[in-house]
């Protein structure tokens, strides 16, 4: 998959993220969040956009709980292995799938 958005580190009592939290330069996002290279070569939040007439895209949005405060990893973490690390902590997870065309 693409990774278009990797946050992690966010603390156990953030139940919501404001909007824009996703720009590294607006500072919106918790203080301890840590947001990584993406697919795209950058940090933060890069939506979707798939090419004209490419089909239909699908979009995961995945949210986890994780059985540790911290993934000791730091913004430069390769998606893959944030991916790893997240997949190795959970102990609960929830998704929202979205399907996606750009005519």
């Amino acid at each position: 998959g693409w990774w278009h958005w990797v946050v992690f580190d966010i603390p156990s009592d953030v139940f919501q993220l404001v909007q824009n939290a996703g720009n590294p330069e607006a500072l919106l996002a918790p203080p301890e969040a840590i947001q990584a290279l993406t697919n795209y070569g950058t940090e933060g939040y890069g939506g979707p956009c798939p090419p004209s007439g490419h089909g239909i895209h699908k979009y995961i949005i995945t949210v986890y709980a994780l059985k540790t405060e911290t993934l000791r990893l730091d913004k430069t973490v390769n998606p893959a292995i944030a991916g790893y690390y997240l997949w190795s902590n959970t102990l609960a997870k929830a998704s929202l799938i979205a399907y996606y065309e750009k005519n």
